[in-house]
């Protein structure tokens, strides 16, 4: 992948014009997040990677509508393999094999999340399309992706994940990031979304490799 300003073509294509349009956009719900995460910070009940993955970002579910239409802007396929990046309740691994057939992988360092994902996936029935990786994303293989999902915090974004994903993915590969910006490339598309349905704003990042 290429940074910002190099010619297009090559690496992720980039809009300086999108990058303004996405920062603009992303107001209620990347506030919201914020000022939720820095108040579950401080209180005993936070659910946080551990180790090095501490720093990666809180468990905050996304809503369901954010979930397809993050997928639905991936242009994910039948049969396609996407990583869901910090799975949490494995809420995108699942819509990604029940509603739209692809291979999906979900990593997630909490146990207990991991084992609710597991548990739903066993009682829909799609242990063969759906599974969940317990450990690290960092020390994870995303070469055979696709598509990838991110809900992360910016500086776990930029600072971990962008290097390992410049280095891992094969061309033609896409990333779909929620609120938070790949800050070294420039999308494709960014979707500003009004309202979730439960009155939070969201904007999505659409990137290609």
């Amino acid at each position: 992948m290429v940074p910002a300003g190099h010619a297009s073509g090559k690496g992720l294509r980039m809009r300086k014009e999108g990058r303004r349009r996405g920062r603009a956009g992303r107001m209620p719900g990347a506030r919201w997040l914020c000022v939720c995460l820095c108040a579950a910070a401080l209180g005993a009940g936070l659910r946080a990677q551990e180790g090095d993955a501490a720093k990666l970002a809180p468990y905050y579910p996304t809503p369901e509508t954010i979930v397809a239409q993050m997928l639905q802007l991936g242009g994910l396929k039948a049969g396609e393999r996407v990583f869901d990046l910090g799975s949490g309740d494995g809420r995108i691994v699942i819509m990604a094999a029940q509603k739209f057939h692809a291979n999906a992988v979900g990593v997630e360092i909490d146990l207990d999340l991991c084992r609710q994902s597991l548990v739903r996936i066993a009682k829909l029935g799609l242990e063969k399309s759906a599974r969940i990786i317990h450990g690290d994303l960092l020390a994870q293989n995303y070469g055979a992706a696709d598509l990838v999902t991110v809900y992360l915090l910016p500086d776990s974004i930029n600072g971990k994940v962008q290097p390992l994903l410049d280095r891992q993915l094969k061309k033609g590969a896409r990333v779909v990031a929620h609120d938070f910006e790949f800050r070294a490339w420039t999308p494709e598309k960014v979707q500003n979304i009004a309202d979730d349905g439960e009155g939070r704003s969201h904007t999505l990042y659409l990137y290609r490799k």
